[in-house]
């Protein structure tokens, strides 16, 4: 039987880690999994029904009545909806962390995550990758960069899709959401004991895939 192997990339929100994963999976021809655009979506779920996201009872109110699809393609769907654009908007990303924090929500989108790494070989990135939902992934990343640095990043993806956004802004919103992320009371943002540290403040985008694939040659021997 053939061994499917994981790689959780964990991190901070806007440290490049879908990025990276999404090209180190290319690399491995290993399929990719956008976690955060699960919750994205899930977020853009609670606000389209009009409820209130910083109120948890009101947001897992739709858990049941709400179905998140991944595509090869990287195409994200809510119930057949497309929302792959509408969930990189502000207002979505203002409200995600307060949905990821809430355990019910978690708990249902990590079933599917686990389900998706059962049976194929995957790149996995997001909060707690490597300390809860794949804790036995043969290899975990924590990729960190200042706030300064994954603000700027964040600044010219936004204004290379047509998101009008200021540099102040989406510093403030990252910091709120590195606050919330590492102090949620369920599966919080931290580096797993076995995970290696890899800070990219000054590595271009090839150079951390360089070095994510080199400690896959290391740590899995691919």
């Amino acid at each position: 039987m053939k061994k499917h192997i994981a790689i959780a990339i964990d991190g901070p929100a806007a440290a490049g880690k879908s990025t990276i994963a999404k090209l180190v999976a290319k690399k491995l021809g290993f399929t990719y999994i956008d976690t955060g655009a699960m919750y994205r979506a899930f977020t853009w779920a609670v606000l389209e029904k009009g409820l209130n996201p910083q109120n948890a009872e009101e947001s897992c109110s739709i858990i049941d009545s709400t179905t998140i699809r991944l595509t090869n393609n990287n195409d994200v769907f809510v119930n057949d909806v497309d929302v792959t654009k509408k969930i990189r908007e502000p207002f979505v990303s203002g409200n995600v962390s307060y949905i990821a924090s809430y355990k019910p929500i978690r708990l249902a989108l990590v079933e599917q995550q686990r389900a998706m790494a059962k049976y194929q070989s995957v790149v996995m990135d997001g909060r707690d990758i490597g300390t809860y939902v794949l804790p036995n992934a043969q290899l975990k990343v924590f990729q960190v960069a200042s706030v300064e640095t994954r603000a700027l990043r964040r600044y010219k993806e936004n204004a290379e899709k047509g998101i009008d956004t200021s540099l102040t802004s989406i510093a403030e919103e990252l910091a709120k959401r590195d606050y919330i992320d590492s102090h949620r009371d369920f599966a919080p943002l931290r580096q797993a004991s076995d995970a290696i540290l890899l800070d990219t403040n000054e590595m271009t985008i090839e150079e951390v895939v360089e070095a994510v694939l080199k400690l896959v040659h290391e740590k899995v021997g691919l």
